[in-house]
């Protein structure tokens, strides 16, 4: 039985999406590589962005399964960034031969130029921001800076990254719009005082009672405790 439904939900997937790669620029020229998954008949978009040393790779499973539940998605090669799932980060590799910086806070303006991009050439009614690990922190940031830019964001495994004390704490706590935050068990300190300054009452977090998984690779159904993870997401996004 299990096995059916497992194989109808992919079925289902594969149906209600169609997958095409794109370039846009940054902010600073630099061509972006993103995988655009159109979901039938959304008017919302949520933007993936990866973890560290990634790429757009990370949401191959996952994007599928946010069109299944009728969202569109753009996951994206931020120019810090490397392989994973057998996918080269496009954005990361020009980035090295235009001699452009590749650190974390050096992808930020990648996070400005997708949204801008989505708004500009998409015209979604509401746009959701997503990021992983060093990612997750600057979609808080991102959200804390524009606080009218986007309608929610959701961050896994978020943390001061950056060499900075309180620098994405500063920014979480100019948050207007709903915000879930969530990381592996033992991760949680590492955000609570970035989530404890979000003054919005429709912020939410989750903790799973496992161990967990670092980013939003905790979606991945090769991990048991994912289903968790799942449950707590589409209960955030039904909000929004």
């Amino acid at each position: 039985m299990k096995t059916m439904f497992t194989l109808i939900l992919s079925v289902c997937c594969l149906l209600s999406y169609a997958q095409e790669t794109i370039e846009y620029p940054s902010k600073d020229g630099l061509q972006i590589t993103a995988d655009y998954y159109k979901a039938a008949n959304s008017d919302t978009f949520i933007l993936l962005f990866h973890q560290a040393g990634w790429s757009r790779g990370e949401y191959t499973e996952t994007a599928p399964k946010l069109n299944a539940l009728g969202y569109s998605c753009l996951a994206i090669d931020q120019r810090s960034g490397g392989k994973v799932n057998d996918v080269i980060n496009q954005t990361h590799l020009r980035a090295e031969k235009e001699g452009k910086e590749t650190a974390f806070i050096d992808a930020f303006q990648d996070i400005e130029a997708t949204v801008a991009y989505v708004k500009k050439t998409y015209k979604p009614n509401k746009i959701i921001i997503w990021g992983s690990s060093y990612s997750s922190s600057l979609v808080i940031k991102y959200a804390g800076d524009n606080p009218n830019s986007i309608d929610a964001a959701l961050s896994f495994s978020p943390g001061e990254y950056f060499g900075k004390d309180d620098f994405i704490k500063n920014s979480a706590s100019n948050i207007t719009v709903p915000t879930f935050i969530t990381s592996a068990q033992s991760e949680k300190k590492s955000w609570t005082s970035i989530h404890n300054a979000i003054p919005t009452t429709s912020k939410t977090s989750f903790s799973p009672t496992t161990k967990g998984n670092h980013g939003s690779r905790a979606l991945w159904s090769k991990f048991m405790d994912s289903e968790g993870y799942w449950t707590a997401v589409k209960d955030f996004l039904k909000k929004v």
